[in-house]
C-alpha cells in the first residue's frame, strides 16, 4: 500500500503529456528522492532490469539496481551529489554496470539531473544499456592489438635496418624488402579496420600517404648505396645511408603519434606530478628546437614570475615540442617564433606565437580533431595528430588551451593550467 501511496503522489503533479514521454521514452527513466528512495520507473527501465511491475522497485534503494559491491561507495557517491547537484553523466573515466532483478550484471551509461519543489529536491537518472557498444568496443581492441603487433614488428625492422646498415649494402637491400611485405600487411589490417567507422577509413588514407615518402626515400637510397663500391665513393654512401636513416626516424615519429593515440584512447597516461624548474625545462626546449629550425629562424623565450611549478614535465615537454616543432613547420625562413611562460597565484599561462600560413577560420572549428588537416598544409608533411594529443595533454593537466589565427599572419596557442595542489 505505501508503495502504491508513493506512485500516486508522484504521478498527481504529472499531465497526460508527461506521462506519455515518461512512458514510451526509448531509455530507461528513474526517479528518486534525496534519500535515494526509487519514487517512479518507467517501463523501458523495469523492462531493462526484467522487472514486471514498478511496484516490485518504488521505495526502495536505488541501491536495489546495482551490483552489491559497489553500494557503499554508491550511497557516498548519491549523498555527495545531493550537496552538488548537477546535470552531467554519472562516473566519467569508469566502467558503470547495473544489476537486473535475477543478479545478472550489464554495462551502463547514467546521465544525472535533478529538479527541486515543494515537496523535495528529487534526482532523475536515465539509464542505457550499453551491452551491444561494449562488445563492438571489445571488437576494436583486438583490432588495435593486432596493429600494435604489426607496429612493432615494424620497429624491430627498422632497429634491425639501421644496425646493419653499414656492415653489407646486401643485407640492407634483403631488410628493406621485408620492410616492404609488412607495409603490405600493415595496409591489409587498416583495410580491416576501415570497415569499422569512417575514422578509421581516414587512418588508413593518412598512413598510407605518411609511409609511402619515407618508405620510397629508403628504397631509392639503398638501391643507390649498392652501385656505390669503390672506396672513393664513401662520401655518396654515407649521403644515401644519412637519408635511409632520417627516413626511418620519420616512420618512427609516425609510430609513436599512432601510439600515444592509443594510450589516450585506452586511458593509459597517467599523469606524475613533480615540482621542477619550467624556466629551465623551457629553455632547454627551446635550445633543442633551435637545432632544428629553419635558416634564420629565431625561437626568443621569455619568463616571467616563481620558475618552481608542480606539474607533470614529461606530458608539459610533449606539448612544447609539438607547438614548437609545427611553429618551425608552418613559419617562413628568417621569422621570429616568441615563446612565454608566466607563472601567478592561479596558475601558469604558457604562449607560442609564430609569423607563419595561419588557418582559416573554417578550419580553425576542426582544429583539435583526430587526422585534421588544414586545407593550406596539403604540401607539408603531417599526421593530423600533433594538435590532438595536444590538447588531450592539456585536458589531462587539467589545462585549458586556446589560439588566435589568421591566414598568412600567423598563429598564437594558449596554454593556461590552474595551480595544483602539492
Amino acid at each position: 500500500m505505501q508503495q502504491s501511496s508513493l506512485q500516486n503522489k508522484a504521478l498527481a503533479n504529472t499531465d497526460e503529456q508527461f506521462v506519455a514521454l515518461f512512458e514510451y521514452a526509448s531509455m530507461g527513466i528513474l526517479f528518486a528522492n534525496s534519500n535515494g528512495e526509487i519514487m517512479l520507473a518507467n517501463s523501458f527501465l523495469l523492462q531493462q532490469f526484467s522487472y514486471t511491475n514498478a511496484a516490485e522497485l518504488i521505495g526502495k534503494k536505488v541501491e536495489e539496481l546495482i551490483p552489491q559491491r559497489y553500494h557503499g561507495n554508491h550511497s557516498k557517491y548519491r549523498e555527495n551529489y545531493n550537496e552538488h547537484p548537477e546535470r552531467r553523466p554519472m562516473g566519467i573515466g569508469k566502467d558503470l554496470f547495473a544489476c537486473k532483478k535475477d543478479g545478472t550484471e550489464f554495462p551502463v551509461e547514467i546521465s544525472l539531473s535533478h529538479y527541486t519543489n515543494k515537496e523535495g529536491k528529487f534526482i532523475i537518472a536515465f539509464v542505457s544499456d550499453i551491452t551491444k557498444r561494449k562488445e563492438i568496443e571489445s571488437a576494436v581492441v583486438q583490432q588495435k592489438e593486432q596493429l600494435a603487433a604489426i607496429n612493432l614488428k615494424i620497429e624491430e625492422l627498422n632497429n634491425e635496418l639501421e644496425q646493419k646498415v653499414n656492415v653489407r649494402t646486401k643485407q640492407l637491400q634483403q631488410t628493406l624488402e621485408q620492410l616492404q611485405n609488412s607495409k603490405d600487411e600493415l595496409t591489409k589490417a587498416l583495410s580491416k579496420e576501415k570497415e569499422l567507422s569512417d575514422l578509421k577509413s581516414r587512418f588508413v588514407s593518412m598512413a598510407s600517404h605518411e609511409f609511402r615518402t619515407p618508405l620510397s626515400t629508403i628504397l631509392s637510397s639503398a638501391s643507390l648505396v649498392s652501385k656505390y663500391t669503390d672506396t672513393g665513393q664513401q662520401e655518396n654512401r654515407e649521403k644515401h645511408i644519412d637519408r635511409i636513416k632520417n627516413a626511418v626516424a620519420n616512420l618512427n615519429g609516425l609510430l609513436n603519434e599512432f601510439l600515444s593515440i592509443e594510450k589516450i584512447e585506452d586511458g593509459k597516461i597517467t599523469v606524475h606530478y613533480s615540482v621542477f624548474n619550467i624556466k629551465e625545462l623551457m629553455g632547454n626546449i627551446c635550445s633543442e628546437m633551435q637545432s632544428i629550425a629553419k635558416k634564420g629562424q629565431q625561437i626568443i623565450y621569455t619568463h616571467s614570475g616563481t620558475e618552481k611549478v608542480l606539474l607533470d614535465a614529461a606530458l608539459l615537454q610533449n606539448i612544447l615540442l609539438n607547438l614548437l616543432s609545427n611553429a618551425v613547420k608552418f613559419s617562413p625562413e628568417n621569422s621570429d617564433i616568441l615563446i612565454s611562460s608566466q607563472t601567478e597565484n592561479t596558475g601558469i599561462i604558457i604562449t607560442v606565437k609564430d609569423s607563419g600560413i595561419g588557418m582559416s577560420e573554417e578550419d580553425q572549428q576542426h582544429l583539435f580533431e583526430r587526422f585534421f588537416r588544414g586545407t593550406n598544409v596539403t604540401n607539408i608533411q603531417g599526421t593530423g595528430l600533433g594538435l590532438h594529443i595536444v590538447s588531450k595533454y592539456a585536458e589531462l593537466l587539467n589545462g585549458q588551451i586556446t589560439f588566435n589565427s589568421r591566414l598568412e599572419k600567423g598563429t598564437e596557442f594558449i596554454i593556461t593550467f590552474k595551480t595544483a595542489e602539492a
